[in-house]
């Protein structure tokens, strides 16, 4: 029988995640007007802008939004794919969470961002919906 594996616990937490961009003003809109989020920075840089956004009130967790294609390296055919992925919404998704997502559906509905599902109870166990940010990236919602 195999020895029991200590794990020691370690201090970490979510800090940022990234989602690309194709339009910094219109991610701004969706992102700050429609789900109230804070502007923390935004940053240029050879004609491009990273924007890092996050909910009021939890400074500690933000999300860069990013031009796609500023990696170093990045080929030609991988921008295509990327591109082709964003535009279909299967590149990058984020879940949130609220506790009234009928509301926030409802909400962010009334900014004509692209519904891609209404609130949902799921077979396995949660109330969601989902739209597309302005560069096609899947936002879920569930409530918690």
């Amino acid at each position: 029988m195999p020895a029991a594996r200590s794990v020691a616990a370690m201090d970490i937490t979510i800090h940022s995640s990234f989602l690309p961009h194709t339009d910094p003003e219109a991610s701004l809109a969706f992102y700050r007007d429609t789900l109230g989020f804070e502007l923390r920075l935004d940053v240029g840089y050879e004609g491009m802008r990273w924007l890092t956004v996050g909910p009021v009130g939890q400074p500690d967790t933000s999300i860069v939004l990013h031009p796609p294609f500023a990696a170093p390296g990045i080929t030609d055919e991988e921008k295509r794919t990327v591109a082709e992925m964003m535009a279909k919404g299967t590149y990058a998704s984020l879940l949130l969470a609220t506790p009234d997502v009928d509301a926030t559906f409802e909400k962010v509905q009334a900014s004509d961002a692209e519904v891609v599902q209404e609130p949902t109870d799921q077979p396995y166990g949660v109330r969601d919906c989902a739209f597309r940010d302005p560069a096609g990236n899947m936002v879920r919602i569930q409530q918690v």
